[in-house]
């Protein structure tokens, strides 16, 4: 990557987060290709146990995206978000006493959460925007489908007679 190629995401990792991955998948979901500050109040007010390490995640993406890549932090979206299993399985091995001097293992399940930020071009989108309304201003018009003439109306009806 040469010095003058600019980066368009900003990411954060939060990794060995004490929390099973099918937890945090479910905020992930929620707030995935969403804006920035909605993401963060839905974050904020989602009564899941799993929202907080998420929401602190993408609020130092954020602030990745201000302070190392001059982006405007009003702009940002959720470009992508992953959660992944940790390390050995994605889980820590601990011991449950049982009866009997029996054993029991617990699996204590670890995660990788990782947050890019992107900024929506505002150029970008009036861009697209003006080639969609150009190419449906040349497209030509649509046909009516033909209909079928009444003669071979008859011809079916007749078919459909002797069957």
């Amino acid at each position: 990557m040469t010095k003058s190629a600019e980066r368009t995401e900003a990411v954060a990792h939060l990794k060995f987060a004490r929390m099973g991955p099918r937890k945090l998948r479910r905020v992930a979901d929620a707030i995935r290709g969403k804006n920035v500050k909605d993401a963060l109040v839905l974050l904020q007010f989602a009564g899941v146990f799993a929202a907080e390490p998420i929401e602190k995640l993408v609020r130092s993406a954020v602030a990745n995206a201000e302070n190392n890549h001059d982006m405007n932090a009003d702009e940002l979206f959720i470009s992508k978000i992953m959660v992944d299993g940790g390390p050995g399985g994605g889980f820590t091995k601990r011991l449950d006493p049982r009866a009997q001097g029996r054993a029991n293992f617990k699996r204590k399940r670890l995660s990788h959460v990782t947050v890019a930020v992107a900024e929506r071009p505002a150029a970008k989108q009036a861009r697209a925007h003006k080639t969609q309304t150009e190419a449906a201003a040349k497209a030509p018009a649509r046909k009516a489908p033909a209909r079928k003439s009444p003669a071979r109306k008859k011809k079916t009806a007749k078919a459909g007679a002797r069957a």
